[in-house]
Parts: structure tokens; sequence; C-alpha cells
């Protein structure tokens, strides 16, 4: 059986991962969802120093202060840099990171580089207290890329409901890595993209996805939304204790 830490994307928190969580500890694993700092159940504590390394941070102590070992790190969508960072720091304690539907950041790149400037200067304008940037609306984030397949309008309206807005901090701080974990094994679950399309912009060289052609990493496809939490629970589940 494995230990799991769970780390959700942007605007949610570890209530996002109930039902992968039931089932996984069905099947014998530990798992540690978790709730990024300024966010759901801990949203009282974060402000505008809340960024990436504070979101690091939160990982590496579960671990740490849980005294986890050989733990499989599950990142989805924004997470892809924390749950990065965090196994650079302790990567004696990592087996595994799991990118679902998520990608490693690289070094010195912030979340927000990964789009457009008229992009990132649309989410400063935005901003709520100059700090938080809000969850968009559904058709924003299909218009970003991030399927909602597999979710229909109660699904939609449970889960906006619950999302808190994200710490700007977290978006917008470079990441800084040593290479320590450059080597650990690596997965990505693709759910918005098709595993064949996933190949094919590595062998193309794609910026966002040429690091995962190394031979640390395998590759997987569960196809649904960009929420596979939500759309297809059990089989997230089941496919993240299958690695």
């Amino acid at each position: 059986m494995s230990t799991f830490v769970l780390v959700p994307g942007f605007w949610l928190g570890a209530w996002a991962w109930n039902g992968v969580t039931e089932t996984l500890r069905a099947g014998g694993h530990t798992v540690h969802p978790l709730t990024p700092t300024g966010l759901a159940d801990r949203v009282h504590l974060g402000g505008p120093q809340t960024d990436l390394g504070t979101h690091i941070d939160d990982i590496v102590n579960t671990i740490v202060y849980e005294d986890l070992g050989e733990v499989v790190l599950v990142g989805h969508s924004g997470a892809g840099g924390p749950v990065t960072g965090a196994a650079d720091r302790i990567p004696e304690r990592i087996r595994k990171i799991v990118y679902l539907d998520s990608g490693p950041l690289a070094d010195g790149m912030s979340q927000l580089d990964l789009h457009p400037v008229e992009f990132r200067e649309s989410v400063k304008a935005a901003l709520a207290d100059g700090w938080r940037h809000e969850p968009p609306a559904w058709e924003r984030q299909e218009e970003l890329g991030a399927s909602t397949a597999g979710l229909d309008q109660r699904d939609k309206e449970r889960i906006a409901a619950r999302m808190t807005p994200q710490p700007y901090g977290t978006m917008t701080e470079p990441l800084r890595l040593g290479g320590a974990a450059d080597k650990t094994p690596k997965a990505l679950i693709s759910c918005s993209f098709p595993l064949a399309q996933v190949r094919e912009l590595i062998e193309q060289g794609n910026p966002m996805f040429a690091g995962l052609a190394g031979p640390e990493w395998e590759l997987h496809e569960l196809p649904t939304g960009h929420w596979p939490m939500f759309s297809r629970p059990g089989d997230t589940a089941r496919l993240l204790g299958s690695l």
C-alpha cells in the first residue's frame, strides 16, 4: 500500500479530494489531502505575503511533521509548481510525483509565465484587495482550456460555492529549483488532452511538454475534463492506486 499526499489546484482545498480519498483509503492506502494556506478551511490564514513558497512549505511541513516517507505526491492543475518545489526540497521522502492534468514548472518560471501578457495583465487588474484572484466563471475556464467535460450544472454550482480566491503571489513567484528531484520518478495523468496529442507535443519539443520525454516519466490517460476528482473520482483513485 502507498502513502499519498494530494494537493489541489487553484481555488480548491482538501475538500476537493473527498471522493478520491474515500476510494484510496478503502483500498488500504494512507491519504493526506492538503489545503494550501489562504484557501478553503485555511482561507483565514492567507494574506498579501502568501506566495508559491508558502504553498511549498505547506507540503513540505505536512510530509515532515507527519513523518511520511515513500510519498506519492499528487498535484492537480496549478499545484504543479508547489509539488515540484516540495519534491526538490525533500527528495528523500518522495517515491513518485504525479501531475494530474498538470505539469512541472521549470526553474525560474511562475504559473502566470505560462500565459500571454494580456492575460497576466487582466488577472492583475481584477485582483480583489490587491492580492486575491477570484475563481473565473466556468465559461472563462473553458476559454482558458480547463475543460468542464463530465460536470453538469449541479456539479458546477456545488464546486463554485466552495471555491475561494487564489493568493496572487502563488501565481507570480518564480519557482527556484536545485535539481534534487530531477531523477525522481514522475507520472502524468492527462485528462484534457488525449495521450496521443501529448506524445506529439513532446516529440515536437513544445516547451510545456518537452520535459516529459525523460526516462523518469510515465504517461497515463484518464479521458474527462480538467476536474477529474469531481467528474471521475473513483476512476481517479483507482488509477492513482495503480501507480
